[in-house]
């Protein structure tokens, strides 16, 4: 499965370089500070709907443009592939488990590194 949010993020990011502008900017358009921007951006935080609305506006995008899914990033998951060549619901479970698990790893291990980050000082990027 996709994590949307990632997805979102990344495409807000690519649009912020392809129009040279800055998580400081997006943050004053949002009127909140860098640490939140950064925090939505990095995947430790979600991004309200309306938060997304006024970011594609800031962009000069619709919003469709910030959700969508890259053909890149399609049906990646080694577990997703595994599950339609599976026959038994025993193993299907397993593999959602499975499944569920690495989403939580990877999740707590992006809070861990942001957290980490966090503890540097600032620069503007």
């Amino acid at each position: 499965m996709v994590d949307m949010n990632a997805m979102i993020a990344s495409n807000i990011l690519a649009l912020l370089k392809s129009q040279n502008k800055k998580q400081t900017n997006l943050a004053d358009a949002l009127k909140t500070n860098k640490q939140t921007v950064n925090k939505m951006l990095n995947g430790t935080r979600m991004i309200s709907a309306v938060e997304l609305k006024a970011i594609a506006d800031y962009l000069g995008v619709r919003m469709e443009e910030l959700t969508k899914i890259s053909k890149a990033h399609s049906e990646t998951n080694a577990v997703h592939v595994f599950m339609g060549k599976v026959q038994s619901e025993q193993a299907k479970q397993a593999l959602r488990i499975a499944d569920e698990l690495s989403d939580m790893i990877l999740f707590h291990k992006r809070v861990r590194e942001n957290g980490n980050d966090m503890m540097v000082a600032w620069e503007d990027d």
